[in-house]
């Protein structure tokens, strides 16, 4: 194997891994997907392939397809709402240029809450959707990713944008309103200032906790202010003041959000969407399993 092969496939790389996590919400399992492309194109190396990220991006897509066919099944038997693995900063620049531009765009395509919403699609609907919303690649080259014709793949994303513009929040803010956002929330937790909590809260807001039957959490999601406040009231109690909670702010998936931490080790990743001014779902996810990469990088960092 050339030098000059292993390069080109390496100047690829962040862009596969890219539609991998966006097709999997899983970065163990893109990292996956773009090994055996690598290998796919190391077997490849007698081939006159002409566009490299091309043919790389289209076995990157039929293989994630696979993944997800597959994951599809095993997440109708998830225990609790299943939330995507959350990724701290280090891992978000395996995904994009180290540019700010590149990071703040970056940010708004891999938000949790995002992912999440993604979740409602059909597998060739995420695909399609994410190859022309993320990477601008046209009807004709979807169409030959996806084995089908144009005409079905401008259905399929005019379906999933118009299924995802309906679970994802209306308004945006801006970094630092969604950190102090984050900040104020934490703040009123911790000193139960119930009235503080509601003042933030929307009515409609959605309380997401992912366990996955391995770390105790709620089984469904949790609607209204009232009993999103009082869950996020109990955890806190649960913790105070015999095991202690630690609050790391961080980044997650590239916007504003923290880790928790007792004295057993981490205990959460949290973060959150807005409605314009106030909180509107918020997103726990517990499972030991998605916290395995933001533990060994949390203590790689102290």
């Amino acid at each position: 194997m050339s030098d000059a092969r292993l390069a080109v496939f390496e100047a690829q790389r962040a862009h596969l891994l890219g539609i991998a996590y966006r097709m999997l919400g899983e970065m163990g399992a893109a990292e996956d997907v773009a090994q055996e492309a690598w290998l796919r194109w190391r077997r490849a190396a007698g081939e006159d392939i002409r566009d490299a990220r091309a043919w790389l991006s289209a076995v990157t897509v039929r293989l994630a397809l696979d993944v997800l066919r597959k994951a599809r099944a095993r997440r109708e038997s998830y225990v609790g709402p299943w939330l995507p693995e959350p990724l701290l900063p280090d891992d978000m620049r395996l995904l994009a240029a180290d540019a700010p531009a590149a990071r703040a765009e970056l940010a708004s395509d891999l938000s949790l809450a995002l992912l999440h919403v993604l979740e409602r699609l059909t597998p060739e609907e995420r695909a399609a959707l994410i190859l022309h919303d993320a990477f601008d690649c046209d009807y004709a080259a979807i169409a030959a990713m996806l084995e089908k014709n144009e005409a079905a793949c401008r259905k399929l994303v005019s379906r999933a944008r118009a299924r995802v513009k309906s679970g994802r929040p209306r308004h945006s803010v801006t970094t630092q309103q969604h950190r102090d956002m984050v900040a104020t929330f934490l703040a009123a937790s911790a000193s139960h200032d119930t009235e503080r909590l509601s003042g933030i809260l929307a009515h409609d807001v959605v309380l997401y906790s992912d366990g996955g039957g391995k770390a105790a959490a709620a089984l469904n999601p949790i609607y209204g202010a009232d009993r999103a406040m009082r869950f996020t009231l109990g955890v806190i109690r649960k913790f105070a003041p015999a095991a202690g909670l630690r609050v790391e702010a961080t980044e997650i998936n590239g916007s504003p959000g923290c880790l928790l931490h007792t004295a057993d080790g981490l205990y959460a990743a949290l973060t959150m969407a807005f409605d314009g001014e106030k909180i509107s779902a918020i997103y726990l996810v517990r499972n030991p399993d998605k916290l395995k990469r933001v533990a060994a990088a949390n203590l790689e960092t102290r």
